[in-house]
């Protein structure tokens, strides 16, 4: 044999074992899934939720008007330091003030015309005691005129006079008394009259201060909502007076947040929290729960649920107040803010990646088990299906199964597991691992395709990087 026939017909034996080798490579590799690994291990896990509002003072006071009349004067700005009871602004009160001094002499007239009354009671009980004093004389003298004249001792003339004295009295005393009950009279109308116009003056005396404003707390004007100059009304039955201007005490400084309704149930008063604002990029601030609230609020309208006419599927929040432990200088309430609640922490936790958690059906897991086990008989001959049996579900169990893929003797193992909290990028493992366990974490797409005992080749190699080779 020629000797370019033999290395025809050795290279083409080499071509042949190649195509073999290769096709058994592939055929060996055919149901093989590419997954990357994760080792089960001990984590800090922290819990946190997060929320966005705006700065607010924990106590503030909007100043709404109390009067109706011009603003003649505004004695502070925007951003000003105030006390308490410090003037800051004042309208027209030529009226008021005019009002207020015209009752105030009432009051004197009033006062007068009492005393005067008094003094007319007493002239009349000192009279009423003049004509008792001039009775009893006047019934001593009939008393004895009365003897007298039985005894013959008197004329009749004289016994007559004594008589016409004795009721003259009599009538004198009565008329007394009649001018002291008119003058008592006097005295109450009197009193009655001085009580209407101190009361009148506290009116008139009210809407006069009321032409003043002062500061009810000490706090920074924060926001002024008037000009010199423009009139001001008071408030009426459900409409508001005019707005004048906030002050906001920024001694406690709070950020106001609305939390999503799937988190609040998390939320509690106490726990701490760190608050990061706009305006001051870079700073964190520690803060803590202060309060919590229990009324759903309508994310597109604000308005609180209850309040809602219409029944509404929209999401909705809860307004959780979070005060900052020390608030930095030059704060101004309404700037932006975000909070980050730590609802939950634990030290030195079994964790896993997020990300590995798996969901199947207990249908899906049923099934992969029947196959495995048809696998394990050994025999090549493809059995009858059996008759399906007819079984009754058990409530207590739900028809999805939380877990993740183990990584047993090349193949990946689906395990039921237990949560507990979660952090930001892992899950604590109540049940079902145990730390050291190697388990599926990705990619995306393998996880989600992912069957029970599939056979697995791990490669954590970065994305866009091939195996190495050895």
């Amino acid at each position: 044999m020629k000797v370019w026939k033999k290395v025809l017909l050795g290279v083409g034996a080499v071509a042949v074992g190649a195509g073999i080798v290769i096709y058994s490579v592939n055929q060996a590799n055919k149901d093989v899934v590419t997954v990357q690994s994760a080792k089960v291990g001990r984590e800090h896990l922290v819990t946190v939720v997060t929320a966005s509002g705006q700065v607010t003072p924990k106590t503030y006071s909007n100043l709404l008007a109390q009067g109706m009349g011009q603003i003649t004067e505004i004695l502070v700005s925007e951003g000003q330091l105030v006390k308490r009871d410090e003037v800051l602004l004042k309208i027209d009160s030529i009226q008021p003030k005019a009002d207020a001094e015209a009752q105030a002499a009432a009051i004197s007239t009033a006062q007068a015309a009492l005393a005067a009354a008094e003094a007319t009671l007493r002239a009349s009980q000192q009279d009423e005691k003049t004509q008792e004093a001039n009775l009893d004389n006047a019934r001593i003298t009939w008393d004895r005129g009365q003897s007298l004249f039985k005894d013959g001792l008197i004329p009749k003339q004289d016994y007559d006079t004594r008589k016409t004295t004795f009721d003259g009295a009599v009538a004198s005393v009565a008329s007394a008394q009649a001018h002291v009950l008119q003058a008592q009279a006097q005295v109450e109308q009197a009193k009655q009259a001085l009580e209407q116009a101190k009361a009148t003056f506290v009116h008139v005396n009210d809407v006069y201060n009321k032409t003043t404003y002062r500061a009810p707390i000490d706090g920074i004007v924060s926001f002024i909502g008037v000009r010199k100059g423009e009139n001001v009304v008071p408030g009426i039955q459900n409409a508001t007076g005019s707005y004048l201007m906030t002050i906001s005490d920024m001694s406690v400084v709070t950020s106001e947040v609305m939390v999503d309704e799937t988190d609040i149930i998390n939320v509690r008063v106490g726990q701490p929290a760190t608050v990061t604002i706009d305006a001051l990029p870079g700073q964190v601030f520690k803060a803590h729960v202060t309060a919590v609230g229990d009324q759903a609020v309508l994310r597109s309208s604000g308005l609180a649920s209850t309040q809602s006419t219409t029944g509404s599927q929209e999401a909705k929040d809860f307004k959780v107040v979070v005060t900052l432990d020390t608030p930095p200088p030059g704060l101004r309430p309404g700037l932006s803010s975000t909070a980050k609640i730590v609802t939950a922490e634990k030290e030195n936790a079994l964790a896993i990646p997020i990300q590995a958690l798996a969901v199947r059906s207990r249908k899906q897991l049923e099934d992969a088990a029947k196959q495995t086990a048809k696998k394990g008989s050994g025999s090549g001959v493809t059995l009858a299906a059996a008759k399906t049996e007819q079984t009754v579900a058990d409530p207590s169990k739900k028809d999805d199964v939380q877990g993740v893929f183990v990584i047993r003797n090349g193949k990946a193992q689906f395990v039921e597991v237990q949560t507990g909290i979660l952090g930001m990028t892992d899950a604590e493992v109540l049940s079902g691992l145990k730390e050291g366990d190697e388990i599926v974490t990705g990619s995306y797409k393998a996880l989600r395709t992912l069957r029970p005992d599939t056979p697995v080749k791990v490669d954590n190699s970065a994305p866009g990087q091939s195996t190495p080779t050895t």
